[in-house]
């Protein structure tokens, strides 16, 4: 950091829960590896989903780091939760059992400083495997824009499943606040938000690989109340209806 330089922060945010708190200490890692432009870092906020002694121990003694306790809601409550100590003018997704690759941060910082009507950014994933081993997709879109609507049309398109990741987003905050955070939902909550910020706001997707996303047992994604049949098709109706809505308000304004 260059002396005089006022220091602007990007807001890095992260739920947790007990099973997997011990996966902190490779996220960590993956935020410490991180190289930012004079005159910004990163401030990890990291948030329980409820009570317990089970996560703290594995909290980094960093003073970019916060830490926060909370009712249990699931991770979009806790998300929602954390942006009470968000401060600076961006905020970055990260899963606690996921972590960053090297210059993710960077990119995600260059694209929207660089252009005012970008609301967001989505980047590659790499799937991390229990043994260590990565394996990517073959279907990513290309690099670059993604109009207002297109995420919501493929998502449709293709059985409720987006072409972009949203454990990959970098937000402004203003436009994550006036959304209202993560939708309250006990799973698809991130997949809600995407869809509205592509509802309000032109994205852009870089074919650059900026996230490890573990797969493992324990990740909710992995339990069979993800599946259920009734609760998944509640789940995309209101996450359709709320795109479908705040779009026809985009254009009612426009």
């Amino acid at each position: 950091m260059v002396t005089g330089v006022p220091v602007r922060r990007i807001d890095v945010v992260t739920a947790v829960h007990a099973p997997s708190a011990p996966f902190l200490a490779d996220a960590y890692k993956s935020l410490c590896a991180q190289e930012l432009p004079d005159g910004w870092e990163w401030h990890w906020i990291i948030q329980e989903d409820g009570f317990g002694d089970a996560v703290r121990p594995h909290v980094p003694d960093d003073p970019r780091v916060s830490f926060s306790q909370g009712r249990p809601g699931g991770p979009g409550v806790a998300r929602t939760m954390a942006l009470a100590r968000a401060a600076g003018p961006y905020v970055k997704v990260l899963d606690a059992d996921d972590q960053l690759t090297p210059g993710a941060l960077a990119r995600d910082l260059a694209l929207l400083e660089a252009d005012p009507a970008l609301g967001w950014a989505t980047s590659r994933v790499l799937d991390l495997l229990p043994d260590g081993s990565t394996a990517g997709f073959d279907a990513d879109p290309e690099d670059g824009p993604l109009a207002p609507g297109v995420v919501f049309d493929f998502w449709k398109a293709n059985g409720y499943r987006a072409q972009v990741h949203p454990a990959t987003l970098f937000i402004r905050r203003d436009l994550l606040l006036a959304l209202g955070g993560w939708m309250a939902l006990p799973a698809s909550e991130d997949t809600g938000l995407l869809l509205a910020l592509n509802a309000v706001a032109p994205g852009y997707f870089t074919r650059e690989y900026g996230l490890l996303y573990r797969k493992w047992e324990g990740q909710a994604t992995a339990q069979g109340t993800h599946t259920d049949t009734a609760e998944r098709e509640a789940r995309m109706d209101v996450v359709a209806a709320r795109a479908e809505a705040l779009s026809r308000l985009v254009l009612k304004s426009g």
